[in-house]
Formats: C-alpha cells, sequence, structure tokens
C-alpha cells in the first residue's frame, strides 16, 4: 500500500516524538512492502511565530490531500499564562478537528503486563482494565459562543441529534467489535443537552440489540473508572465530559505516554498521543515516545492494516518486558533510555524479529 501522511511535529516535545513515530512507522513499511511519503506542515506555537495563525492554510491543505495525518502535540509556555492573547497553539488542534470534520475520537486504554505496578490505583483495580473511550469531537461547549468580560462569562453547549447520533454510531460500531457493552455517559440529571443526548440513544438503543446499553452520569462515571475500570468496555460522551474523562483514565496505564489516540469524520483521520506539548521536556531526550508509536498502529489499522498494527503492539511490549523504557515509566535501578533510543530499539525490533 501507497500512504501519504501529512506530519505535524508541534511544539515542545512534539518534533522528538514524531521522528520516533516515522522511524516506527517505516520500519513497519519496509517489513511489508509499504510506501509511505512524507509531507511536513507547521502548526500550534510555531505556526503562530511564522505566520500568526496556529493552522495555516497551507497545513490545512496538506491534511486534506493526505490519506492521514500524524500528529505530535501544541502548546507554549508563553500562552499558558496569557488570559487575553487572542491566539493561542491549542486554537490551532481545534482548528484541525473542525476543519477535517474529525467528529469522533477514539482513546483505547489497555493496561500492560508488568506496568500496572505505575499506576497509582491498585495492581487488582487496574489489571486487566481494556476500554475505548469515544468522545465528540466537533461540538458542545468548546465550539459554543462564548463570552468574557471584566465582570461575566459563558459558554453554551449547544448539541444537535445530527451530532448525537453520528457519534452513538461509531460507538455501538466499537462496541460490536469488542466485547458488546456501550455506557452513554451525560449529566442529564441537570443539563439539557444531556437531556437531547439520553433521549436519542435512548431511540437509537433498540437498533443494537446485540449490544448491552447502560447510562451513567459522568461523576458516577468518574468515580468508577477509578474503583471500578474493567467495568467498561466502549464508553461515548460529550466533548467536555470526554477530555476530562479520559486524561482520568490515563492514571490506570501509569502514563499519559502510553495512550494513543485517533479522530476520524467526515475528511482525513488524523492520528495522535493524548499527552501534550510538555515544553519544560524540550530537547532533553526524555519524553516517552509509546503514545506516538501506538498512534501508528492505529494509523495502520485505520486502513486494515491490521497485521502491521500487531506487529508494532508486539514490538512494544517486547520493549517494556526488556526494560528498554524512558524515565517516567522505568522500574527501579534499571537503566534509563531516552527518546530516541526507545524508538530505535523497537524500530530495529520490527525489522529483525
Amino acid at each position: 500500500m501507497n500512504l501519504n501522511i501529512a506530519l505535524l511535529p508541534g511544539d515542545g516535545i512534539g518534533p522528538e516524538i514524531a521522528a520516533q513515530g516515522v522511524a516506527v512507522a517505516d520500519a513497519v513499511a519496509r517489513r511489508c512492502g509499504h510506501s509511505i511519503h512524507y509531507h511536513t506542515a507547521i502548526c500550534g506555537a510555531e505556526a503562530i511565530d511564522i505566520t500568526g495563525d496556529p493552522f495555516p492554510e497551507e497545513t490545512f491543505r496538506t491534511c486534506m490531500e493526505a490519506d492521514a495525518v500524524l500528529f505530535a502535540a501544541v502548546g507554549d509556555p508563553r500562552y499558558d499564562n496569557a488570559p487575553t492573547a487572542a491566539v493561542r497553539p491549542e486554537q490551532g488542534l481545534l482548528a484541525m478537528r473542525k476543519r477535517l470534520g474529525l467528529y469522533a475520537n477514539i482513546r483505547p486504554i489497555t493496561t500492560f503486563p508488568g506496568l500496572t505496578h505505575m499506576s497509582p490505583l491498585k495492581d487488582d483495580i487496574v489489571s486487566g482494565a481494556d476500554f475505548v473511550c469515544i468522545r465528540e469531537l466537533t461540538g458542545g461547549m468548546y465550539f459554543g459562543q462564548k463570552h468574557q468580560d471584566s465582570d461575566s462569562a459563558y459558554d453554551t453547549n449547544i448539541y444537535t441529534r445530527h451530532e448525537v447520533e453520528r457519534i452513538l454510531r461509531v460507538a455501538y460500531g466499537y462496541a460490536r467489535r469488542r466485547r458488546r457493552h456501550l455506557t452513554v455517559v451525560d449529566k442529564a440529571n441537570v443539563l439539557a443537552s444531556s437531556r437531547l443526548w439520553r433521549q436519542v440513544a435512548r431511540e437509537m438503543e433498540p437498533q443494537y440489540p446485540d449490544v448491552v446499553t447502560d447510562y451513567m452520569f459522568v461523576d458516577n462515571a468518574a468515580m468508577r473508572i477509578v474503583t471500578e475500570p474493567c467495568f467498561f468496555d466502549v464508553i461515548v460522551t460529550e466533548n467536555t465530559f470526554g477530555d476530562i474523562l479520559t486524561d482520568e483514565a490515563s492514571c490506570i496505564t501509569g502514563s499519559m505516554g502510553l495512550l494513543p489516540s485517533a479522530s476520524t469524520g467526515e475528511h482525513t483521520p488524523v492520528f495522535e498521543p493524548v499527552h501534550g506539548s510538555w515544553p519544560q521536556a524540550k530537547g532533553l531526550n526524555i519524553a516517552n515516545p509509546l503514545a506516538q508509536i501506538l498512534s501508528v498502529a492505529m494509523l495502520f489499522e485505520h486502513f486494515g492494516l491490521n497485521d502491521e498494527g500487531a506487529i508494532i503492539r508486539q514490538a512494544v511490549s517486547a520493549s517494556l518486558d526488556a526494560n528498554v523504557r524512558t524515565p517516567d515509566i522505568q522500574v527501579a535501578g534499571a537503566p534509563h533510555y531516552g527518546t530516541t533510543d526507545v524508538g530505535a530499539w523497537i524500530a530495529n525490533y520490527i525489522c529483525h524479529a
């Protein structure tokens, strides 16, 4: 297969981890006879510095012309403490999602044997946890009408039936391919937007009689994720709740550096780690590249190349078993490996295993 990939390294540690994702993708391509062509584009703070726009038109065109986008991270401390800044790096990410029509964010939460001790939760709670969060990505408060002055502010949380129906179809599709259990998370006891979510879900539920559907308020879901994560198979929820719950769920694996994601919808799909740009670690060669590398596995699987995805997952597991790990997940007393060391080890394993 020939793949054209838009590569958006972004800010902070983004270029470092993106390079490891490319190295692993190229190793798989060599082993399996594929051809990958990369087209690098700017976004985030770098793009603001160059063009004044965190998602320039040229970057948008590069993404639209690609088969997939491999994205790393955006964010810069210059903007973190500037609440009145008119343009921010994160706006580039939101613009990319909106303009590409990426309404479904898929975040798998999977534990790795030998890493459960890294979680702040007890081993017997997190062992065997394996679920997927499906987050609606282009609606809700993040994209609703906003207002702020010195005395008041508001964000509107608007959803339409169409938006809810299409994300539920994605979630039911994943549930059918997994353990046939879907949990719809909302706040229908308080929020009108959530009542629409629940109404639409109730109407669609009979279309999927092979899937067990249950409903959970977001506060209860937040508690259950950390007390009974093995309960879940597929979770579907709105944009803001999904943002918070998926970051909370990262504690199950022990590190956000292990969590990949995919965003799909109307145009080019995007594959990215869920963590941020960690600017404090920029250039120190300590960032964990596994989430970026596992995002590459999701990229291959999106195109039906499941064997290629499995090769990457096997290589990642082998690196963990061999204690080839960056400092955030290394066991006590074992040597620390840098970002580039881990990426090179995994790429070499793929080529020679």
